[in-house]
């Protein structure tokens, strides 16, 4: 059955992006059929992938706003095995011309549900807000992934983030469910890297991942070579990691 995981933390800096791709690189790794849809204007993921944010016509922008185009149309091939649904700048323009729309907040959700090629995963990199783009992603998506940087000033806006997201769960997309909370950019010998990680254990119990991603040059150097780290460095220990992450999703209930 397909699965639809949202990457979402108002937070920026948290490493959505970096999660959203090179976990969707380690679920194609074990086999399965992938695609990656970037809901931010800013189009880190889809730079990331190798395609130009500022040229890439259609893009997510028409799949939220253009009735007649399907989530098919808009799909682009990467040399990483995914399937990338683009963004590009006009998706800063969409969160005002969908605001008087009745469906506003379940565009999304509706182009997915369209008849298309079926994928084992589908993950959504969404901006670094709860406007209604990234709310159209929490409700198309069964699953919610919050990457947390393992400091203290991340951790702050979890609880805030998450009081939002059950109001969407309670009006708007009953199926969405936690999947986890991910510690990222961890420090492994700083005190305070193991404190934050403590902190999450203690709040979100069970649903903090086993696996964590640790702090590594490569995450900046990756994209910039338009590579995944799994392609780009993969002895390094962030790929190992999004790897056992992507075990880790896989295994999930």
């Amino acid at each position: 059955m397909e699965r639809i995981i949202v990457i979402a933390n108002q937070k920026g800096g948290v490493g959505k992006t970096t999660t959203t791709i090179n976990l969707a690189a380690g679920l194609a790794k074990l086999g399965n059929r992938v695609a990656v849809v970037d809901l931010d204007s800013q189009g880190a993921l889809t730079i990331s992938m190798g395609i130009d944010p500022y040229i890439v016509r259609p893009s997510t922008y028409d799949l939220l706003l253009d009735a007649e185009v399907q989530f098919s149309h808009i799909l682009k091939n990467s040399s990483s095995g995914l399937q990338l649904a683009p963004a590009n700048a006009e998706l800063i323009a969409a969160e005002y011309k969908l605001y008087s729309a009745s469906d506003r907040t379940s565009r999304l959700r509706k182009k997915l549900q369209q008849p298309r090629e079926q994928f084992d995963f589908i993950l959504i990199d969404t901006p670094p807000n709860l406007g209604l783009i990234t709310v159209n992603g929490l409700v198309a998506a069964t699953e919610l992934l919050i990457p947390v940087a393992a400091n203290y000033l991340s951790m702050r806006g979890v609880r805030s983030l998450l009081d939002s997201v059950w109001l969407i769960r309670e009006r708007l997309n009953p199926r969405l469910k936690l999947l986890g909370v991910l510690p990222t950019m961890v420090h492994p010998k700083a005190p305070h890297a193991r404190s934050a990680i403590y902190e999450m254990q203690s709040v979100f119990k069970q649903k903090v991942f086993r696996t964590y991603i640790p702090y590594h040059e490569v995450a900046a150097t990756a994209p910039a070579a338009r590579r995944t780290i799994l392609e780009h460095s993969p002895s390094s220990p962030v790929a190992t990691a999004y790897l056992y992450l992507a075990k880790e999703v896989s295994h999930a209930k």
